[in-house]
């Protein structure tokens, strides 16, 4: 019982892994954790390749006889939420985690305080991200770009659904492959199914993960996203999901130039090539200072700033040039239909997700 008598929604959490150590650490945080546990923690081994190694995990002796190890598809975080969702049981509320936050010190008792005070038409909740950085400089490049994840909406890192909402809308889009924007479209289409999203109380953890130099090159597949992002919610949905817009727009210039010096080259029209080339080269070195100034500006910070910024322009063009192609068909969303989603709500969990 809470402290006004009444009993705290129960729930399950689910937790897509792909085998990171850091998922021992959230667990023990999860365990740790003062208030009303989950009934179930569900925990998606979405690793590739088969048959797998055991998971390399340490699951806290308090969370041992609620907690199932399931194979998930490796097909991404967005298919292994899913699921998660079919096993999760018939639970009012399932909590989604990221293998790589810690949970704060009150996290459940904050929890149950956030899904007792939602209103009958909440669909979800969600948590306070912290990111924490260094005090002792400015953060680099990418612990700024984690930074960011402090200030997302509707962020899956933490997110509470309600069971109901979850199953109004058939889960997970499993076109989203990669831990980015499958969030925002949830969330969107949860909202446009009627349900309203809350702010909760709780208190999660983010830490920086230890990433290598070309990582930034690496998230330029998010572009994809954003396109299928396109197709699904119209051109607004940045507005809708306060979403930051990012640097397309510029990258595709920079790529264009490029290509054109090139071009221009190969047909012997120097005069047209250096023109171009020098706007290729105003345009990277712009976006190397922007990256670099707020930074640390240690030699390897530079070095890398120098290299991924001529490399990112080009990869963020491919992704979105290649996305345009395989998602030319891809119908826009329609506010879902009442006798719709009362079927699907009434239909088992297995059936009520995405495939």
């Amino acid at each position: 019982m809470n402290g006004s008598g009444h009993r705290p929604p129960r729930y399950t959490v689910v937790i897509p892994t792909v085998g990171r150590p850091c998922l021992t650490d959230c667990l023990r945080a999860l365990a740790a954790a003062g208030g009303p546990g989950p009934v179930r923690v569900v925990v998606v081994d979405d690793r590739r390749g088969a048959p797998r190694a055991p998971l390399p995990v340490e699951i806290p002796a308090t969370l041992r006889p609620v907690t199932s190890l399931v194979p998930g598809r490796a097909r991404g975080p967005a298919a292994a939420r899913n699921t998660g969702l079919r096993v999760a049981g018939p639970v009012p509320w399932v909590v989604f985690l990221d293998d790589d936050v810690v949970p704060g010190p009150t996290w459940c008792d904050d929890l149950a305080h956030d899904l007792s005070a939602a209103g009958p038409r909440t669909g979800g909740v969600t948590a306070r991200i912290e990111v924490p950085l260094p005090g002792h400089r400015a953060p680099t490049d990418w612990e700024r770009n984690t930074a960011g994840l402090a200030t997302a909406r509707w962020i899956t890192a933490d997110m509470a659904y309600r069971r109901e909402a979850l199953d109004a809308v058939g889960g997970f889009d499993e076109r989203f492959p990669r831990a980015f924007r499958e969030d925002a479209d949830l969330a969107l289409r949860v909202q446009a199914a009627g349900w309203s999203l809350a702010a909760g109380t709780r208190t999660t953890t983010h830490p920086v993960r230890p990433a290598d130099r070309w990582v930034s090159v690496r998230v330029q597949a998010g572009n994809a996203d954003d396109v299928l992002m396109n197709r699904l919610h119209g051109r607004d949905w940045w507005r809708r999901a306060d979403a930051p817009r990012g640097r397309l727009p510029r990258h595709l210039a920079v790529t264009a130039a490029g290509a054109a010096a090139i071009s221009c080259a190969a047909t012997a029209r120097p005069v047209t090539a250096a023109a171009c080339a020098a706007l290729w080269l105003a345009g990277t070195a712009e976006f190397a200072w922007a990256r670099i100034a707020p930074g640390p500006r240690t030699r390897d910070e530079i070095v890398s700033m120098a290299l991924t910024s001529v490399a990112i322009p080009p990869v963020a063009a491919w992704h979105w040039l290649g996305a345009q192609l395989r998602h030319r068909t891809a119908p826009p969303l329609r506010p879902p239909l009442t006798a719709a989603a009362a079927d699907c709500a009434g239909r088992p969990a297995g059936e009520a997700v995405l495939p």
